[in-house]
């Protein structure tokens, strides 16, 4: 005869069997940084990767980090868009074991957090954390110049004119071109002073200056063409004249000192802006971004090769270029790319763009070395 077992223990037998293939509840439970995004209030745990370290509403640093009080988190461990990342808050309990400043190594490991979901950085973000624990497998996301591999694809192995024909249809398509307008909005995030988050820094002079003083009254500061705009009569309009990419905030007595002048050594002091130079037909910057100008040159001789209704812009060795669609001197911009590498805020600055404006990037910020690679003959 078949053995009838109460009814009671069946029931017992079958809990336990389900308790061994249960989903935790800390799982079940958690929110997407996408769900955390949409539905900011009350209390909720989050999944997410640790991606970088925000610094303002639109910025975010992937790398050199500054401080242990932040995180930003997202659902894929190389999101570059600051529209898909959730700002969390670090405590004074949490920064020893979950800062990027004390640990850099963390970037990539997936975190499981609890707190308040609310505005942080006036961005969505997650406040006055509860708990904090880090997934049990770490996947370490690329380094920010090895996370550019898949952009620069099919650039790898080539120099001279076929690099420069890659690099041009790379940083051409797909870009979001913005109104004359929008930059002045954009320049106050991508020029961000790292020290004051009410300021910019001024590319020449180096000063910092209140972002409400953008303007065009002494005192103000307004939108330096880098590659001056009569140097292929390109204007304002949306292109050559609003890219991010050589775009930059300056005084404006010295953006009209720099007026449409080439870049070389030697001159004269500039008043102002210590450190500048400037004669009848150059300028000189100030050491700290010679290598910047250089490469926002550089940038722009690629980006704008005459195939999309715009003048083909070139690099000679002349300071005598006039409107010709021509900017110099060609050996100085060599020499100053080299001597003054990326730094930190310049890196910055091309991922803003890149993450949170047009959606391009400057290539020899990310590849220095290409610079010799394309123009060194």
């Amino acid at each position: 005869m078949p053995v009838r077992r109460p009814l009671p223990i069946l029931l017992s037998v079958l809990a336990c069997l389900l308790a061994l293939v249960a989903v935790p509840a800390s799982a079940a439970s958690s929110l997407t940084v996408a769900q955390a995004i949409a539905g900011q209030s009350g209390t909720g745990t989050v999944l997410g990767y640790i991606v970088g370290e925000p610094t303002a509403t639109s910025t975010v640093r992937f790398g050199d980090f500054t401080g242990d009080t932040a995180l930003a988190i997202a659902d894929s461990r190389t999101e570059s868009s600051t529209a898909r990342m959730l700002y969390v808050q670090l405590t004074s309990s949490y920064r020893s074991a979950f800062g990027l400043l004390s640990n850099p190594s963390l970037i990539g490991r997936q975190l499981t957090v609890t707190g308040t979901l609310t505005a942080y950085f006036s961005h969505p973000g997650l406040k006055s954390p509860s708990a904090m624990s880090l997934g049990t497998t770490p996947t370490p996301a690329p380094t920010p110049s090895g996370s550019t591999d898949a952009y620069y694809a099919t650039a790898a192995g080539k120099s001279g004119a076929s690099l420069k024909a890659a690099l041009h249809t790379i940083i051409s398509t797909g870009v979001t071109k913005l109104s004359y307008d929008a930059v002045w909005d954009a320049l106050k995030v991508t020029d961000q002073d790292p020290a004051n988050s009410s300021n910019v820094i001024l590319v020449y002079s180096g000063l910092s200056r209140a972002k409400s003083l953008n303007g065009g009254d002494t005192g103000d500061w307004n939108r330096e063409h880098v590659w001056a705009k009569s140097h292929g009569d390109f204007g304002t309009a949306a292109g050559p004249g609003t890219d991010l990419h050589h775009l930059r905030p300056e005084d404006v007595t010295v953006n009209a000192l720099r007026d449409n002048k080439d870049f070389d050594t030697g001159g004269s002091a500039v008043s102002g802006a210590a450190g500048n130079y400037t004669d009848a037909d150059s300028w000189e910057p100030r050491n700290a971004v010679k290598g910047d100008v250089a490469r926002m040159i550089f940038y722009m001789a690629v980006r704008y090769e005459g195939d999309d209704g715009w003048p083909d812009l070139e690099v000679d060795d002349s300071v005598t270029n006039g409107t010709d669609p021509y900017l110099g001197r060609l050996s100085k911009l060599l020499t100053w790319n080299a001597q003054d590498p990326p730094d930190t805020f310049e890196k910055n600055r091309n991922q803003v763009i890149y993450a949170s404006y047009q959606h391009n990037r400057n290539p020899f910020i990310d590849h220095p070395e290409w610079v010799s690679a394309i123009f060194g003959s």
